[in-house]
C-alpha cells in the first residue's frame, strides 16, 4: 500500500510517499480502506519531534489521525461494524497512520459516516470536532445561556467550536484576524473581535468559558474576564497549562482546564447528530492528493488555513 512516512524529525519536506506492507486487523480492530484523511497541528508537532516520549524512538513514522473510508476487514470481537460500512473517526495515541491507503483502528474509535457527507467532508471532522465538543461541553460546561469566548476562531478547531457552541445554546464571541471577521460571523458568531485590537479578556466580561484554541493565552491573563464559575480551556499542553489544570480543577470557582481529545464512538455519534440537524458543517480550506501531503502540511503550519486541509487518498 502507499503511505506517507518519515525517517527523521524535521520540516514538511521529510515526508515521503512510499510502498509499505498493508496492516492486518488484530482483535478489536477494523481495517479501513482510506478514502480521505485530514491534517492537524498535532501531525506537525509530532513530525518536529515535540512528543518524542509519546511517539516512540523508532523510525519510520506514519502520519495522520483523522480518517474516512470503507471497512475492508474485521479483527476478532467486532460487534457493530461490517465489511463495506462507510466510516469515519480518529486514531488515538501518537503513532499515526491514516495518511495511507489502509489503516487499522479500534472499533471504538470509529462511527458510521453521516450519509450526507462526502468522505472528504467526514475526514475533516473527527479530531477538531471531538476537541471542540469535549472542551466546550465536558470541560467548559457550555449549555443554554452560556457566554463563550473562542480565541482563534478561523482555524480547524475554531470553525467547529463556533458552530458547536451555538448548537449547545451559547452566545458566542470570537477573536480572529480582520480578514476573517465576516467568515466567522457567517458560522454563527454573535460578536467578532479583531484580535489585533481587542482580545475579549478585559476584566468584567463575565465569560462562562474562554476556549483558547491557539493556546497562546494564559489562564492568568484570562482569569479577570471569567465569570464567578467560569472556565478557561486550552488545547496546547505545556508546563504552565498542565500546572494550572492540576491546581484549579477541583476548585468551585474560576478554573483552568487542558483538553486532551479522545476518540470514541459515542461522541462521534453525537457529532453525526449535529450534522444531521444542520448545526455542524465541515469547513475545508483545500483538498490535496496523497502525493502533495508535504505541501498540505506546510499550509497548515502557516496558521492561515480557513478550516481543514484534507488529503484525498483514493
Amino acid at each position: 500500500m502507499k503511505a506517507i512516512i518519515y525517517d527523521r524529525y524535521g520540516a514538511p519536506d521529510v515526508l515521503e510517499l512510499r510502498e509499505l506492507a498493508p496492516p492486518v486487523a488484530a482483535g478489536g480492530e477494523v481495517l479501513v480502506r482510506v478514502r480521505a484523511a485530514a491534517l492537524n497541528p498535532k501531525d506537525s508537532l509530532i513530525r518536529k519531534g515535540k512528543f518524542k516520549a509519546a511517539s516512540g524512538p523508532t523510525f519510520p513514522k506514519l502520519l495522520g489521525y483523522d480518517v474516512a473510508g470503507v471497512v475492508e476487514a474485521l479483527g476478532a470481537g467486532i460487534t457493530k461494524l461490517r465489511i463495506g460500512d462507510e466510516v469515519f473517526g480518529m486514531r488515538n495515541g501518537f503513532t499515526g497512520g491514516t495518511v495511507a491507503e489502509l489503516v487499522t483502528l479500534q472499533e471504538t474509535e470509529l462511527c458510521l459516516k453521516p450519509v450526507a457527507l462526502t468522505f472528504e467532508e467526514a475526514a475533516a471532522l473527527p479530531l477538531t470536532s471531538l476537541t471542540a465538543l469535549q472542551a466546550l461541553r465536558d470541560l467548559g460546561g457550555v449549555g443554554p445561556g452560556a457566554r463563550v469566548l473562542i480565541h482563534g476562531a478561523s482555524g480547524g478547531v475554531g470553525v467547529v467550536a463556533v458552530q458547536l457552541a451555538k448548537a449547545l445554546g451559547a452566545t458566542v464571541t470570537t477573536t480572529c484576524s480582520e480578514k476573517n471577521l465576516e467568515f466567522v460571523r457567517s458560522l454563527g458568531a454573535d460578536e467578532t473581535l479583531d484580535y489585533t485590537k481587542e482580545t475579549g479578556l478585559e476584566p468584567g466580561r463575565d465569560w462562562s468559558c474562554v476556549f483558547d484554541v491557539f493556546g497562546n493565552r494564559r489562564f492568568s491573563t484570562a482569569k479577570a474576564s471569567l465569570g464567578p464559575r467560569g472556565v478557561y480551556v486550552s488545547t496546547v499542553p505545556s508546563v504552565r497549562s498542565v500546572f494550572d489544570d492540576l491546581r484549579t480543577r477541583w476548585l468551585p470557582f474560576k478554573k483552568s482546564r487542558l483538553v486532551v481529545v479522545k476518540s470514541n464512538t459515542t461522541d462521534l455519534e453525537a457529532l453525526c447528530g449535529f450534522v444531521e440537524r444542520g448545526q455542524l458543517k465541515p469547513i475545508i480550506d483545500r483538498v490535496v492528493p496523497l502525493a502533495e501531503t508535504a505541501a498540505g502540511q506546510a499550509h497548515v503550519e502557516t496558521k492561515r488555513a480557513r478550516g481543514k486541509v484534507v488529503i484525498s487518498v483514493s
